[in-house]
């Protein structure tokens, strides 16, 4: 073995031994910073407004699985829903943002291995004959040529990279947690949109069969004004009456297109080309099992999101922190030299380097204090969100058992209003008919009748939407479980066109 040989073996194996003892050394050293666990929250031990016949038992088989408004057992409504995951474009928009958190995870891990860089330089050279000892050369002029790979590796000792992929990884299921938020809003308003639709459809449908009483009847003062019976201010009032009817159910057709359009964007769909036949709402909204105040921190995907920032925010103050110690980092450089490429792979023109270096920031007027500073800060302030969200997402929770609650007593008390206006509207009509009351008198129990059948309508609307946002309130029927490991996962394909 020549000499130049001997070298060259000696320095690639003090190479690899240094290699292999500051890599041990990483292995060994800690990540600085705090160790996460997840910030206390104010949580309840029971619903305050929860009905106390509720039958929290009810299956939940629809909801467990993901798609909770199975539980409203209606067809259309159903492959609505289906139709969002495919075509929604804001949908698209979050699964786009979590592939780009996804992405940034495997860019940071990538910091857990060494970059290697390869390349082939080549020079024409020609020096001055008066540089020193330029006598002793041949000739002035000469060509080099290097074929050669250069790798750089940060040991981490402080656990800065360790850290930053922890960052990475936490805010990349946050995005997940953000995307199954959106999710869940966005068929929450398809839901929302549908029953409102078919309440404005059962309402149009009353006010209909109203104008058709109204024009009868305002035929029949006709006829008593014709027969000397009846003034013509019944007339008059009649005809009013009538119109007022018509230009109310006239309104309700365009809340009706309004709405019809709404859903059409949720579904992907242009509003011009999209629309839903008429049909009578469901009129009680079906049993949803709330569970337990304290589930309710694991099934809501907003919760789930401010919880991850939190993890993230403590992971950036180990990265904060870790600026206060030297980097480490390992280079090395090998390849081929020589002044033409036939002879690269000869022995004598192999080359090798090899290094490390140390290096901490000696003076910086205070800037990695307030980095430090800054990331402790974030962290205060993504608890305080946490804990907002919690409190927030109770108040849902209360709001819409209290609404379906108060709301079914409503509905009753409703019912007999109804039932007493129709009474007192036949009443009227027979005292008018007699010649005891004045028309004003029928006008005055129409409006009433009307009024009261448009508010039990309404009422049973609302009783829909609040099952709606009950379900919203509680996560429908997602899980912190279901946060993805996203460095473990490939690539996620795009949602259908």
């Amino acid at each position: 073995m020549s000499q130049r040989q001997w070298n060259t073996t000696s320095r690639a194996r003090w190479w690899s031994a240094a290699l292999l003892g500051v890599g041990g050394l990483a292995l060994a050293g800690c990540a600085v910073g705090p160790r996460y666990s997840r910030a206390p929250a104010p949580t309840p031990p029971e619903y305050k407004e929860l009905p106390p016949n509720w039958k929290t038992a009810q299956p939940s088989d629809q909801i467990s699985k993901g798609k909770w408004w199975e539980l409203y057992q209606d067809a259309q409504l159903n492959a609505l829903e289906e139709r969002i995951s495919v075509s929604n474009q804001t949908l698209k928009t979050a699964q786009a943002q979590f592939e780009q958190a996804r992405a940034l995870v495997r860019q940071t891990r990538s910091a857990y291995y060494p970059t290697v860089t390869g390349g082939v330089i080549a020079t024409r050279n020609h020096a001055s004959a008066h540089r020193p000892f330029g006598s002793s050369s041949p000739s002035n002029t000469y060509t080099d040529l290097i074929l050669g790979l250069d790798a750089s590796y940060e040991v981490d000792v402080w656990g800065r990279v360790r850290r930053t992929v922890e960052a990475a990884r936490a805010n990349a299921q946050a995005s997940a947690a953000d995307l199954e938020s959106v999710s869940l809003s966005l068929h929450a308003e398809l839901a929302y949109d549908y029953f409102q639709l078919h309440t404005l459809d059962t309402e149009a449908q009353l006010l209909d069969s109203t104008v058709v009483a109204y024009a009868k009847a305002l035929e029949l003062t006709q006829n008593r004004y014709t027969g000397g019976i009846a003034s013509q201010v019944d007339v008059a009032q009649a005809q009013t009456q009538l119109e007022t009817t018509r230009a109310q159910a006239i309104d309700v057709r365009v809340q009706r297109a309004q709405v019809e359009h709404a859903i059409a964007v949720l579904v992907g769909q242009p509003a011009s080309t999209f629309s839903l036949p008429t049909a009578p709402p469901a009129n009680t909204p079906p049993v949803i099992p709330v569970g337990l105040p304290s589930d309710l921190l694991e099934r809501r995907p907003d919760i789930g999101s401010n919880e991850r920032q939190m993890a993230q925010a403590n992971a950036l103050i180990g990265v904060a922190k870790a600026a206060y110690y030297p980097t480490i980092t390992l280079t090395a450089s090998g390849g081929f030299e020589g002044s033409t490429i036939s002879n690269w792979f000869s022995g004598p023109s192999g080359f090798i380097l090899g290094g490390a270096s140390a290096l901490v920031t000696a003076f910086d007027a205070g800037r990695r204090r307030a980095v430090n500073d800054q990331a402790e800060s974030f962290y205060d302030q993504t608890v305080a969100n946490y804990r907002q969200s919690v409190l927030a997402a109770f108040q849902d929770v209360e709001d819409n058992l209290a609404a379906l609650r108060i709301l079914e007593e409503e509905a009753q008390t409703q019912q007999a209003a109804v039932a007493a206006a129709e009474r007192s509207l036949t009443l009227s009509n027979n005292r008018y008919k007699g010649g005891v009351a004045t028309y004003l008198e029928v006008i005055l129990a129409q409006s009433i009748a009307l009024n009261d059948q448009r508010t039990e309508v309404e009422i049973a609307g609302r009783r829909m939407g609040a099952s709606v946002l009950l379900i919203k309130a509680i996560g429908g029927g997602w899980t912190t479980a279901k946060l993805p490991m996203v460095e473990n996962q490939s690539p996620r394909q795009p949602a259908g066109q």
